[in-house]
């Protein structure tokens, strides 16, 4: 059997834990030596449900970064249960309203169309979604900012859809 990895390339194990990079609120990574901006919770610690709930609320105080994070968190631990895709796409919403403020229109479209394919798979009423409404809605967004009317970057405002 193959003896774990050390240093810096190694997985982190109970006896060694990678230390977690400082990161601004847009989860990009900043100087070793910078305070951390990015404060979120142990996703893993919570449930599915627990996860979706707080993606939820995040995505409302505009938190995307973390919504992104909770939902990706969902999406792995719903893994054959058959929303493993909803949550994925939901994931990807947070993801691509990041890239918008973060100033990226490429990962913006991307991200928000990948995320309306899969969310849009889904019948109205999954998880209390209007799936079809959210789907058309980011699809609404990636148009704009492929039209110039949304202009990604630190002051894009953007409502994003109720879920």
């Amino acid at each position: 059997m193959p003896q774990e990895a050390t240093g810096k390339t190694g997985v982190p194990s109970e006896r060694r834990q990678k230390p977690e990079r400082p990161r601004d609120e847009l989860g990009r990574p900043l100087p070793w030596e910078q305070e951390n901006l990015l404060h979120l919770p142990d996703f893993d610690r919570l449930t599915v449900e627990e996860n979706d709930r707080l993606a939820r609320e995040l995505l409302r105080d505009g938190n995307y970064f973390g919504a992104h994070e909770a939902w990706e968190t969902a999406w792995k631990q719903a893994r054959g249960r058959g929303e493993e895709e909803l949550f994925k796409g939901l994931s990807q919403m947070g993801a691509g309203y990041v890239h918008l403020l973060r100033g990226n229109a490429h990962g913006t479209v991307t991200l928000l169309r990948r995320g309306a394919r899969r969310v849009g798979r889904y019948p109205d009423g999954t998880r209390g979604i209007r799936t079809a409404g959210v789907a058309a809605r980011l699809e609404a967004d990636a148009a704009a900012v492929e039209a110039g009317t949304l202009v990604p970057g630190p002051d894009a405002t953007v409502e994003p859809p109720d879920v």
